[in-house]
């Protein structure tokens, strides 16, 4: 387990008074609350004023919540969630259009360093691509902690776009006083545009992070329509949420190579027939999905039916078959059959 990084020594931030420090995060905090009376309406309004569109990249290590924060800001779920690492494995655009702003929120794979096959070499790949042209990026860490993970996604972002420092999970934090500390170290490792302590899980926070992006937007046309989620297929959407089942019932026994593949994809009105493969790379692995009697694999499909249906307002007919494919993982060729950029 990785331990929390000590920044090389300041003597000024040392010797700093701690009714200096206390500052610094309380004003933090005063000037997220303060955004949060210019927020925008949570729900979209007659445009007013110029418009403003652009992007917006979230990224971190794995498991550090950059999903939920996703589908919290979009309102619905866009980007599939578990407490397995590299669950998001594409670029998920989620889009928001509160009054005359348009969010176009761009979910990441967390930067992978353990792992150098050819599926993490395309997630890294795809890192590096969404941060290179966006307007605003949001930097996503655990309150209170950085390690060297964290360290290694920080390198990677560019000296010529603003990044706002999301300090999350501060719901977990008991003793907020001890997070100026480690602001001022924070700050001696990037020159962030803004510091924002917040929870995912609070509507009160996703609220107020809308006006505090919608500044660094710039004036320009919507890029999408104003009731548009996301960029992505409903045949993404549905390989992308037996997916989310798959690790949620399997939990650590599967490798999180494991992926699937949509093989028919048919709409008759709003019911959709959708037969789909597991792919795992070892014989004892499919045992794992299947389960005893074909209970698992049975759980993994009812699951993943019950959330498609919830999404598109319509009816699911859903097959699953689990196949084994050795070493796919480490295939480029196979890497990008599969869709992997």
């Amino acid at each position: 387990m990785s331990r929390p990084l000590t920044p090389k020594s300041d003597p000024a931030a040392k010797s700093m008074p701690n009714q200096d420090l206390d500052a610094m995060l309380a004003g933090a905090l005063r000037k997220s609350s303060k955004a949060q009376a210019t927020a925008p309406e949570a729900e979209p309004a007659e445009p007013l004023g110029p418009k403003r569109c652009g992007y917006i990249a979230i990224v971190g290590k794995p498991n550090v919540g950059k999903s939920t924060l996703l589908n919290a800001l979009v309102g619905q779920k866009v980007s599939i969630t578990s407490s397995k690492a590299q669950t998001t494995r594409h670029r998920i655009t989620g889009l928001r259009t509160l009054g005359a702003t348009q969010f176009v929120f761009v979910d990441t794979p967390g930067f992978q360093t353990r792992h150098g096959n050819a599926l993490n070499r395309s997630l890294n790949k795809t890192v590096l691509g969404a941060v290179t042209d966006v307007d605003l990026i949001v930097f996503v860490v655990e309150a209170g902690n950085f390690h060297s993970a964290d360290a290694k996604v920080l390198e990677l972002l560019p000296k010529n776009i603003p990044v706002i420092l999301l300090a999350n999970k501060l719901d977990m934090v008991h003793r907020r006083a001890e997070l100026a500390p480690w602001l001022a170290e924070m700050q001696q490792r990037h020159p962030f545009a803004e510091f924002v302590p917040m929870s995912a899980k609070s509507a009160k926070d996703v609220q107020r992070f809308y006006a505090i992006c919608e500044k660094y937007l710039p004036e320009q046309d919507w890029m999408h329509d104003a009731d548009d989620l996301t960029d992505r297929s409903e045949r993404f959407m549905a390989a992308e949420m037996v997916r989310e089942k798959l690790f949620r019932l399997t939990g650590d026994e599967l490798p999180y190579t494991s992926t699937v593949i949509i093989d028919k994809f048919e709409e008759e009105g709003k019911l959709r027939r959708i037969a789909a493969t597991i792919v795992v790379e070892r014989d004892g692995h499919k045992g794992m999905v299947i389960g005893d009697k074909g209970e698992k694999l049975k759980r993994i499909g009812t699951e993943a039916r019950q959330e498609l249906e919830k999404l598109w307002g319509g009816k699911v007919f859903l097959e699953l078959w689990v196949k084994v494919r050795s070493g796919w993982a480490d295939d480029d060729a196979r890497v990008r059959s599969f869709g992997y950029e």
